[in-house]
């Protein structure tokens, strides 16, 4: 039942952090295990939110899974809920959060999850904190090769 939680300051704007991070299909470009990921459905909710419902496929050494999960991009709230619907895990939820501050914004980031495969959740379990940086900093690296340096 790992779970993580991150506060960062990043030189761009709520929107354009927002944008990067809803861009799914374009994570296997840049993020860390991800070799795949596809949009299988869109649905608007109204009031400018979208439901998506994502494919990702994750690879690590022998362990490569596919998942589903049903994402809420809110971009009248900089906000993107993520729940899982289908694979490894047992459970899973996440979400981001984007507000501008004076020099940038704020990003919140927040992962709980829970393999289905015992074995698989003692190996994670031990280099999990570290994993779920290296996802955020791959993000900021995403950022500054968008949007430049600042």
């Amino acid at each position: 039942m790992p779970s993580h939680s991150e506060k960062r300051f990043m030189p761009y704007s709520a929107a354009e952090m927002y944008e990067l991070v809803a861009d799914v299909p374009r994570y296997p470009e840049f993020l860390p295990w991800n070799s795949a990921a596809r949009v299988r459905a869109r649905q608007n909710l109204g009031d400018g939110r979208e439901e998506q419902l994502i494919d990702l496929v994750i690879s690590f050494k022998l362990f490569r899974e596919k998942f589903g999960s049903r994402v809420v991009l809110n971009p009248a709230a900089r906000r993107i809920d993520t729940e899982y619907l289908d694979g490894p895990f047992r459970y899973l939820k996440s979400w981001w959060q984007f507000a501008d501050r004076a020099e940038g914004c704020e990003v919140e980031f927040f992962v709980d999850f829970e393999f289905r495969n015992f074995v698989l959740q003692k190996v994670i379990g031990v280099v999990f904190d570290e994993a779920m940086r290296r996802v955020v900093r791959a993000f900021e690296a995403r950022a500054a090769a968008l949007y430049g340096r600042r």
